[in-house]
């Protein structure tokens, strides 16, 4: 088809967006005062506020849906203190709560059966009117409002060309290119990416894995091996042979044969992945767990034991949201983390981060087949699983499996700031505060092994609860001055491994896209680095617009400062 017949059919700016989303492979290039890589629940805050500050922006990104994890089964908001979730992040929830108004939003369940509307429940807040607890498509509706009403060019499954994508020029990137051929210029980018692509291809320093006790004077950091916290540990003696107590009959699958490290040291292993599932008890919207092609009931072998030890809480974490849907999250020593299997992830090709979302898919499916179906399985746990399926309503175009992969970690930025557990637990006050966290310190497992009795046991699961609220200072999402001078990072953010525990929650990654995108801007208006960004003026625009920045009283304070 010729140009000038597509234009016959589409607008300008639909043709553009038809060019240089791998229609023709980046004949021209495209220019925006900022570029945000990644359409994470971060690149869409970001991308808002750089807009409603008077900025061209554009979202770019391999995502092909809005918001990633919000939309992409986490709709079991991890929130801790709602008090400090401020700005666009609460708007977010706020329009959730909107969308849970208007009684066509409850096809599969009676509004009234859902909390006590308008009273105050861990779901629903109807004094702030937010609403923390919600369906994927709901998130990816209410994301997909935010950049339709602010204009904000999309470009969709577009993949930086890791290797030589990155054009730099005194200090600063001037240019992306994508695989595709498509190149964006912009004075300056945002990494909104879980997996940090854009500042590791850009040279930034960044780290992989958790760092020593010793390297920032922390306790829950490095190995773990004997730290119990949650109930994702193997509570009896279970033996991890193939003949149970007989090493020379092998491993049973998912166990390493490799010592797990000395208590306290750095490795280069990183927390579980999963998918966080949309189930429906609904026999109207479920779809039965299909048997996948590759399907190895011995992979799940360890979980028929761990049934045997008589355990029962695995059905713990189908935690409730509305229309009788679940966001299911691992719970239990074999639950749906995927443990020790997405090592290669965070630096792993493009090829090679596919292989590991597939295995992880297989090993899901599989496992939700296995308990619905293996005859070993205990009636009552099979009756129970059998309640539940796949939600027909959610991620349509993907056989009703989530779209995102729950990426707990990858990259970690080493920025002019790391944030540390000290930061965290209140021992230390972080400078320059752009936003604040409030949710435990939260590692899931690392690895699986075996102890020297010859039992198995699960390694990296720590839960450890601030006292208070803490800031996270401003440091932590700009690189070092000599690094790059126009990078933000809000989502790979520099910190400790188990910093990045309390840090690495949804509503703390939209609250420092906004700010990643209003030091952005100041940064434009300025001509400056982003690392001479004037904290006064970046602080009175992020509480201006909502944001919550401290607590009273310094370090020991509980009143929110807005």
């Amino acid at each position: 088809m010729s140009w000038k017949s597509i234009c016959i059919h589409v607008s300008l700016s639909a043709l553009i967006v038809l060019v240089f989303s791998g229609c023709s492979g980046g004949e021209r290039t495209q220019s925006y005062d900022i570029v945000v890589y990644g359409g994470t629940s971060a690149g869409v805050t970001a991308a808002v506020q750089a807009k409603r500050m008077g900025k061209s922006v554009a979202i770019v990104g391999p995502d092909v849906h809005l918001g990633g994890l919000s939309s992409g089964g986490l709709g079991w908001s991890d929130t801790g203190q709602k008090e400090v979730i401020g700005g666009l992040a609460r708007e977010f929830y706020q329009r959730v709560y909107q969308h849970y108004q208007n009684p066509a939003a409850w096809k599969w369940q009676d509004r009234d059966e859902y909390g006590n509307v308008g009273q105050g429940t861990p779901a629903i807040d109807g004094d702030a009117r937010t609403m923390w607890i919600f369906e994927p498509h709901v998130a990816e509706k209410v994301f997909e409002d935010f950049v339709g009403e602010y204009d904000i060019p999309v470009f969709r499954d577009e993949w930086l060309d890791r290797e030589a994508g990155v054009v730099r020029a005194d200090g600063r990137i001037s240019e992306v290119v994508m695989l595709s051929g498509a190149r964006f210029k912009a004075k300056v980018f945002i990494d909104a990416t879980y997996e940090g692509d854009l500042m590791a291809a850009a040279g930034v320093s960044y780290h992989v894995g958790r760092e020593a006790n010793s390297q920032y004077g922390e306790e829950w950091n490095g190995v773990q091996v004997g730290t119990l916290h949650h109930k994702h540990w193997f509570a009896s003696d279970i033996s991890p042979y193939v003949v149970a107590g007989d090493p020379s009959s092998g491993l049973l699958p998912r166990v390493s044969a490799e010592p797990p490290g000395e208590k306290g040291a750095a490795d280069k292993k990183v927390q579980a992945y999963c998918f966080r599932m949309c189930l429906s008890s609904n026999p109207d919207n479920r779809v039965p767990f299909a048997k996948p092609d590759d399907y190895d009931p011995f992979q799940y072998e360890l979980l028929l034991r761990v049934f045997d030890t008589g355990r029962r809480d695995y059905f713990q974490k189908f935690d409730p949201i509305p229309n009788n849907k679940t966001d299911t999250n691992n719970h239990g020593p074999f639950s749906t983390d995927n443990i020790g299997m997405n090592y290669d992830y965070p630096e792993g090709s493009y090829e090679r981060r596919k292989e590991i979302i597939a295995e992880h898919e297989s090993y899901q499916k599989g496992l939700m087949y296995f308990i619905a179906n293996d005859p070993r399985v205990s009636k009552e746990i099979q009756d129970e699983m059998n309640r539940w399926g796949l939600a027909a309503d959610e991620f349509v175009d993907n056989g009703n499996w989530p779209h995102q992969i729950y990426v707990r970690e990858a990259r970690r930025m080493i920025g002019e700031y790391v944030m540390t557990e000290g930061d965290t637990l209140g021992t230390i006050n972080p400078p320059r505060s752009v936003g604040m966290g409030s949710y435990a310190l939260d590692s899931h497992n690392v690895q699986r092994y075996i102890k020297p009795d010859g039992f198995v046991q699960n390694e990296g699961d720590i839960g450890v609860k601030p006292k208070q609220p803490y800031k996270i200072s401003y440091g932590s999402i700009v690189p070092k001055r000599d690094e790059c001078e126009n990078l933000l990072v809000p989502v790979c953010v520099s910190s400790s491994h188990i910093a990045f525990g309390s840090i690495r929650m949804e509503p703390v990654f939209m609250i420092l896209g906004q700010s990643s995108a209003t030091a952005a801007v100041m940064a434009i208006d300025a001509e400056s680095p982003v690392q001479d960004v004037e904290y006064s003026a970046l602080r009175g625009r992020l509480l201006a617009d909502g944001q919550v920045l401290e607590a009273a009283g310094g370090l020991g304070g509980s009143s929110i400062i807005r």
